[in-house]
């Protein structure tokens, strides 16, 4: 990835380690022998003083050349004393040759021989002073310390710098070579460890990736004590919570939709409602109106004034049944009737409905065949029940033909009874048969308005077993139509 936080970490380290060896090999290069410099002054200064102090104390000559010996050893500085009256050497930590050249740089800078660009004094003290010179028969520069003790004895305390000149040159290859090898291990360790800690990161913008797309199925699983496992858990929550939104969301949206869509549909229904209403009123007003206006002329006829009297008062009848039935459908749909579950036998309530159409079945020749028991007993509403079994029966007497038999019968399924009420006649196409329910609906219009039929008979028998929760039904069959509807039994 061009901008990973891994590749930056990487190239951050990296970069600091190569500008930290940067600055080792310029402090190494520029500085360091004049730091060392500073750190033999220093030595040069208390070596003074302790053997000054040893001399004005006057310390045996045994216990002054181990001190002598020790600061040889330690700080690498070779020392020189003589008299000042025979320039006698007194005591010294050097090799004849060394003790000869110092004596004469005793001499060279006590006399004033010593040019002054071939020294640069580093310390001065009335007693001594401290300078650093560069040396034209080795090549070479050291640091020397010369002066006077308070015994009035001369010396002189010398160390080379070569040595710190060689130790720069051999301290900066050492950097570069241990540096290169460093910084190849640091690369590897650090891109190693931040792959470790940038792993998680992927994780989680890959379970952000995924919930950004809805999939709330993903979960961190890092146990981590820090800020990512803190992240992580806060990422989890997060995902659950906008699961459940989305989820409340999602079912709000179904629930708006289902209202939208039911809104809709009740627009249809009412304007298709008020087609049917306006169609199905249109028709005996215009009669009763033709009818009444014919009345004006027949003022000496009396039998066609009764003929015309007739017609107003079976199309107004009409209207008045319609309207009654739209009111009774009107208050059940709503609620507005409340039901009153009683127990009866269903047998008998039939029987009965079937004696009172008794007289329209022998004027239409109708043979009706009951093929039930005795007594069946039910739970509902029984005045509603009644007006079913009149609906079906009726619808049965309108639609017959061919036998002109209606058979009536019963099935037993549990704790539901069926009750079905067949007629002879033509079959209900197949793709009217769910919509028989429907206010105003008519399979065969002329059939219907022939017999003065509204087409809300049936809608009020659906509606009435909808507020009893049970079913009805219907199908051809056997060469007509069977309609059916259930009831509760008694327990």
């Amino acid at each position: 990835m061009k901008h990973s936080i891994r590749v930056k970490i990487v190239s951050i380290c990296v970069g600091v380690l190569v500008i930290t060896l940067i600055c080792l090999w310029g402090l190494n290069t520029f500085f360091l022998e004049d730091y060392y410099c500073a750190k033999k002054t220093e030595a040069f200064i208390t070596s003074y003083d302790e053997i000054d102090d040893m001399l004005a104390k006057k310390i045996n000559i045994t216990q002054m050349d181990r001190t002598l010996q020790k600061i040889r050893d330690t700080n690498n500085i070779a020392f020189l004393r003589v008299d000042n009256e025979g320039w006698r050497i007194q005591q010294y930590t050097t090799s004849p040759s060394e003790t000869k050249m110092l004596l004469d740089r005793l001499q060279a800078n006590q006399f004033g021989s010593v040019a002054e660009n071939e020294v640069k004094i580093l310390y001065q003290e009335n007693n001594y002073k401290i300078q650093k010179y560069f040396d034209y028969n080795t090549n070479s520069y050291y640091l020397e310390c010369f002066g006077l003790f308070s015994d009035t004895s001369s010396f002189i305390m010398f160390t080379p710098l070569e040595s710190i000149k060689d130790s720069v040159e051999i301290s900066n290859q050492f950097l570069l070579q241990v540096g290169i090898v460093l910084l190849i291990l640091s690369a590897i360790a650090i891109y190693a460890v931040t792959t470790k800690m940038t792993s998680p990161i992927l994780t989680l913008a890959n379970i952000s990736n995924r919930m950004a797309h809805l999939d709330f199925d993903a979960h961190y699983e890092g146990n981590e004590d820090d800020e990512l496992g803190v992240l992580g858990k806060s990422i989890n929550d997060m995902s659950n919570q906008l699961e459940r939104t989305i989820s409340e969301l999602q079912k709000a949206n179904l629930q708006l939709k289902k209202d939208i869509e039911e809104k809709i549909q009740i627009d249809e229904m009412r304007k298709e409602f008020l087609s049917n209403v306006s169609h199905e009123l249109k028709t005996p007003i215009a009669l009763i109106q033709g009818y009444a206006e014919g009345l004006q002329e027949l003022a000496d006829d009396p039998e066609s004034r009764a003929y015309y009297t007739e017609v107003i008062i079976d199309e107004a009848g009409k209207m008045n049944r319609m309207v009654k039935k739209l009111l009774t459908l009107n208050h059940i749909e709503f609620g507005q009737e409340e039901l009153v579950m009683e127990e009866f036998n269903i047998i008998e309530l039939i029987k009965s409905v079937v004696e009172a159409s008794k007289i329209m079945m022998e004027q239409k020749q109708v043979q009706v065949q009951m093929l039930t028991p005795e007594t069946v007993m039910v739970v509902g509403d029984e005045f509603k029940i009644e007006e079913v079994v009149t609906n079906y029966i009726s619808n049965a007497l309108n639609h017959i033909d061919y036998e002109r038999k209606i058979t009536i019968w019963t099935e037993d399924k549990g704790e539901i009874v069926r009750i079905l009420v067949h007629n002879t006649g033509d079959p209900i196409p197949t793709e009217d048969l769910d919509k028989v329910w429907i206010k105003f609906f008519k399979v065969d219009k002329a059939r219907t308005r022939a017999y003065g039929g509204s087409g809300i008979g049936l809608s009020i028998v659906k509606a009435i077993m909808d507020s009893m929760g049970q079913q009805v039904g219907v199908r051809n069959e056997n060469g007509g139509v069977t309609f059916w509807f259930e009831m509760q039994k008694k327990k």
